[in-house]
């Protein structure tokens, strides 16, 4: 998409909606990338990062595949697939790769606030899991990206990994554990909130707080004009601009069908809600140092793997276990009832009939979810904590997320569980839905929206030069070079501040 003066009122270049994550990373992009532009950023709430980025609503795992066991899959041969291990890995060394530049240039004050170091480790028991485990392993530790793994099946060495979950268990029971001790705990609203201080205190950029989209239409002259009620004064106000990025969580769908752009013609979503079990015991914390995941029951999503974290939010350790699914009719944390209902259109409702069809099995689970009692959800916990106590832990609301449905080949409905951007034919807007991986993934997400956005300008010497600049392995493989892998990731562990032993 070419960019081209404009003299409209209220009239900028870019506007992003939502003040997560995605908006943080795509708006400080195109500030280094293009000084000049006008960006508007508007938020429904009346702060950034109060939903999916808040520490509390989301794990605050910086996913690398190294514990999480949805990301590999076994295939009818016995074998191990890790080719979405290996983009994810190599997705997140990306992503450091651009914070480290924002440690660099003084835009994360302080790494120790949004990154640290901690072990990532996966646990299983029963025969099954324990060889799904070992195969995964090494296959696993053959590719440098997971060089650093380690795998057990001994009770007193898995013991030493993680005490806390072996306190009490049966030693006869059949187990199996993996460990990288180079794992990372990340707050994304922290590191959002440095990002959008960075845009504010820019030139050309203003963030709009308790700011809500009514309506999202294309003039004829191609701009884009939104309707944004303020939701203070109660005022509404037209701004137009050339791009628009929709990043507004569960919030996003509403929001794109308003656009009425064909290509979100037969999306849907389904939105699952989460709960952790917080620890309100300070001895029981101090036991536990890693994020330890295990394997999803059949029929769960996969943002309900199971794992119990040591987190560290608003400068205090925290033990978390969870999360618990639940269904709920709101698209965000802080939404409205009528959110699915509004979403349904003649486009998808087939869409979203036939994926509830075929995904009776994950209505079953969230319906056993929802209707959980407090000795259910600690039975759950004992799998991993066997002493655990119902009176240590207290339940907390996690985040909204909308997993992504949309029309297959056949015309019905799938249900997805990643990340997906719609695009506009011509660029002119973009539009994030899904989950997982998400905001581990925000850098590469939003390089990708940039060489499709913005295809001649992403080619040019001017943007190349800049965007190498802030990422040195730009256009190239982390996944393949070893030998640019080992700089990049010396290079960020040591801008990052994170435990990482190299030659």
């Amino acid at each position: 998409m070419k960019m081209k003066e404009n003299r409209e009122e209220n009239f900028s270049e870019v506007i992003l909606i939502g003040a997560g994550i995605m908006s943080a990373t795509l708006g400080t992009f195109i500030k280094k990338l293009e000084p000049s532009w006008k960006i508007k950023i508007f938020e429904r709430m009346d702060r950034v990062t109060a939903e999916s980025s808040e520490a509390w609503n989301n794990a605050g795992t910086g996913h690398s595949a190294f514990c999480e066991l949805n990301y590999t899959t076994e295939q009818e041969d016995g074998s191990i697939n890790i080719d979405k291990a290996v983009k994810i890995a190599e997705s997140f060394e990306v992503s450091k790769e651009f914070w480290a530049t924002l440690v660099q240039e003084g835009i994360i004050e302080n790494p120790a606030e949004v990154i640290r170091s901690i072990p990532h480790m996966s646990f299983v028991w029963g025969e099954n899991n324990a060889t799904f485990l070992r195969k995964r392993f090494e296959a696993m530790s053959k590719h440098h990206l997971f060089s650093d793994m380690e795998f057990s099946n001994d009770f007193d060495q898995i013991k030493d990994w993680m005490p806390l979950i072996m306190e009490g268990r049966d030693a006869s029971q059949e187990l199996a554990a993996t460990r990288v001790d180079i794992g990372t705990d990340v707050n994304f609203g922290a590191l959002a909130t440095s990002m959008f201080g960075y845009l504010q205190e820019s030139d050309n950029v203003e963030l709009r707080l308790h700011q809500e989209v009514g309506d999202i239409k294309r003039l004829a002259n191609g701009n884009w004009e939104l309707t944004i009620k303020d939701l203070d004064s109660g005022k509404d106000i037209k701004y137009t601009a050339r791009f628009i990025f929709i990043g507004a969580g569960g919030g996003s769908l509403p929001l794109l069908e308003k656009s009425g752009i064909p290509e979100g013609k037969g999306y849907g979503g389904f939105p699952i809600s989460g709960k952790w079990l917080v620890c309100n015991k300070p001895e029981i914390i101090e036991k536990h140092n890693a994020k330890v995941y295990g394997k999803a029951s059949v029929g769960s999503p996969p943002m309900s793997v199971p794992h119990l974290d040591t987190r560290m939010i608003d400068g205090k350790r925290a033990l978390l276990f969870g999360p618990y699914a639940g269904f709920t009719t709101k698209f965000l944390k802080y939404g409205s009832y009528m959110d699915l209902p509004q979403s349904i259109k003649w486009s998808n409702i087939w869409p979203l009939i036939s994926a509830g069809m075929h995904n009776l099995s994950l209505t079953k689970y969230l319906v056993e979810q929802v209707t959980q009692s407090p000795e259910e959800r600690l039975s759950a916990l004992k799998e991993y904590f066997p002493e655990a106590e119902l009176e240590d832990w207290d339940l907390k609301d996690a985040g909204q997320r909308v997993q992504v449905i949309k029309k297959d080949e056949n015309g019905t409905g799938v249900l997805e569980f990643g990340t997906e951007v719609v695009y506009a034919q011509d660029g002119s807007l973009a539009t994030l839905l899904g989950a997982s991986p998400g905001a581990s993934t925000s850098v590469s997400i939003m390089i990708s929206l940039l060489k499709k956005c913005f295809p001649e300008m992403e080619a040019s010497e001017k943007w190349r030069t800049e965007l190498t600049r802030m990422i040195p392995s730009y256009g190239k493989s982390l996944g393949a070079d070893i030998q640019l892998f080992e700089e990049t990731r010396r290079r960020t562990s040591d801008a990052l501040q994170l435990d990482y032993s190299y030659s």
